[in-house]
């Protein structure tokens, strides 16, 4: 997976994990590093083999990978980490060997995870928001009672 090797060692990508981190580093729950990155990862990549759905691998992970890269310039400027990420993922992306027609999809899961949409709006983006939320264990979370989200957000399953 060469791409992600480029993307996972991107001089953006490395500053950008490591701000996230330093900005969360006291934050109890929902937090959006690299094992965050690669739970959704998985979580899509096992859902896309169940589902037949035919999406790539590589691809998967590097929107996986890239879905909350802008949560730092939302931090620090207050831009949506959706606009932002999908702005960051774009600078990296284009040292990829991924074509314009596989960038342009996974910018745009990138830029709409945050919303909520149905299997027939987009199927790659969806496959990238449902992961983003199934990867969540709020079940054993230490801050459910302080957490914000709505109890319809939350994922209380291992597999559904």
């Amino acid at each position: 997976m060469k791409n992600i090797d480029r993307i996972i060692n991107h001089p953006l990508f490395i500053m950008s994990m490591k701000k996230i981190h330093d900005y969360e580093i006291d934050r109890v729950f929902c937090c959006h590093g690299i094992e965050h990155s690669l739970d959704v990862a998985r979580v899509a990549y096992i859902t896309n083999l169940e589902q037949n759905l035919g999406f790539q691998k590589e691809m998967i992970y590097a929107a996986a990978l890239l879905h909350d890269i802008g949560r730092w310039r939302q931090y620090e400027k207050n831009i949506p980490h959706e606009e932002a990420g999908a702005a960051l993922a774009a600078y990296i992306l284009e040292d990829t060997a991924f074509s314009k027609e596989a960038i342009g999809q996974i910018l745009a899961a990138i830029g709409s995870h945050r919303e909520k949409m149905e299997m027939e709006t987009d199927r790659f983006a969806y496959l990238l928001y449902e992961s983003d939320k199934k990867s969540r264990i709020c079940w054993l979370c230490e801050a459910q009672d302080t957490c914000y989200w709505p109890e319809t957000q939350k994922n209380r399953t291992v597999s559904n």
